[in-house]
This record gives structure tokens, C-alpha cells and sequence, in this order.
């Protein structure tokens, strides 16, 4: 079996997981990207509010999302992108989050997804003084790149990953996972919905990313 993920990024509103605001996506097949897309998402109401802080990050406002399709109209779009990939993610257990927060605040199914953390991969491949995002894949040979766009983050954790997997000798991501004792994971829906009645409880303390 050829090295084939997917790797994405969510940028989100604020500190909700069904707040995302843009998504990238990097289709990986046989260790090469053969396949780009990105748009911006209409997070839910109640979900919706735009932090002061997480626009810094990344620019997004909420006027750019205005006519954005939602959540529940774009996530079949993501699934049919992936084609049952294994998604890859730096710091996988947030992006998965907002899979799964998406999916329950909107009411929706979640697909069946699996993941692996680049994040996770970089630390066991690379010996840095930071693996955020930028570090980790300029040890991979990829910088120069928008930190903090949903596409640009995406196709440098599909570097990572490919580098990665070459320095250990694994075609594979499920060799890959062995290799470097990542665990690929299910992604699982959220047990609890988040809070839809108003405004969902927001913290205005920053945010740390650790990607």
C-alpha cells in the first residue's frame, strides 16, 4: 500500500470546536500531493461570534464567512475530498475536535475518520528546540509558508508527514504510525452537544495553539 492521507487545518471563530471558520485540505497519494482545496465556513449560530484574539491569528472576520456555506452544507464536501483517508493533523486532537463539534452542534453524523498527529510524528522524528507547525517542517525541507492559512498549514503537515515517512523507511501511514508509536486514532463524536441557546460560553483569555 502507498503512502495516501489526507492532511487538513481548521482555523476557527473563537474558542468553541463548532466554531470553524476555514478549512484546508492536502490529498496525499503515493507520497506526492496530486490534489488542493480550501474555503471558508460559516460556523453555527450560537458558535458564530468572531474573537478579537483568533482574529490576529488569522485574519479571518466575520464578513468573510458571510455567504460561506455552513457546517452542515460543507462537511459532505471534506468527506468526499478525504475518500476515507486517514486524516492527518498537526495537534490531531483539535482538528478532530472540530469534526466532532461541528458535526453534534449542527445535528449531523459524524463519518467514519480516523487520525494521526504530525505533531506527535515530529517529536519522534525530529530533534528541535519547538515543533509548531513552522519548525517542525522546516526540518522537513517546507517553510517560507502562511502560518496560520488553513491551506498552507495543511500542505505543511502533509510535508511533514511525507518527510517523516521517508526517514523511516515506512510506505505507509499505518508504517509510519508503527515506526514512531503514533497511535492512529478514530475520530469520535462528541457524547455532549456544545451549548446552542445564545452565545456559547467563550473564554477571552488567548488561545495557545500548538501547532
Amino acid at each position: 500500500m502507498p503512502l495516501n492521507f489526507t492532511a487538513i487545518d481548521f482555523e476557527t471563530a473563537n474558542s468553541s470546536p463548532a466554531s470553524a471558520c476555514s478549512v484546508g485540505l492536502v490529498k496525499v497519494r503515493a507520497g506526492k500531493v496530486v490534489d488542493r482545496a480550501s474555503w471558508f465556513i460559516r460556523p453555527p449560530l450560537g458558535h458564530d461570534a468572531f474573537l478579537e484574539w483568533n482574529t490576529r491569528i488569522h485574519g479571518i472576520v466575520a464578513s468573510d464567512v458571510l455567504h460561506a456555506k455552513s457546517w452542515e452544507q460543507q462537511y459532505p464536501d471534506l468527506v468526499a475530498f478525504a475518500e476515507g483517508d486517514v486524516l492527518v493533523a498537526h495537534n490531531a486532537r483539535f482538528d478532530m475536535g472540530v469534526i466532532a463539534g461541528g458535526c453534534s452542534a449542527t445535528g449531523i453524523d459524524i463519518a467514519e475518520h480516523h487520525s494521526m498527529c504530525s505533531l506527535q510524528v515530529a517529536r519522534k522524528t525530529y530533534t528541535l528546540d519547538s515543533y509548531r507547525l513552522p519548525m517542525a517542517a522546516m526540518a522537513a525541507g517546507f517553510e517560507g509558508f502562511q502560518h496560520h492559512d488553513a491551506a498552507a498549514d495543511a500542505e505543511a503537515c502533509a510535508a511533514i508527514v511525507v518527510h517523516a515517512a521517508g526517514h523511516h523507511g515506512a510506505d505507509t501511514v499505518e508504517a509510519l504510525g508503527a515506526a514512531t508509536r503514533v497511535t492512529i486514532a478514530p475520530v469520535r463524536a462528541r457524547v455532549e452537544k456544545p451549548r446552542t441557546a445564545g452565545q456559547p460560553r467563550l473564554s477571552n483569555r488567548p488561545m495557545i495553539f500548538a501547532d
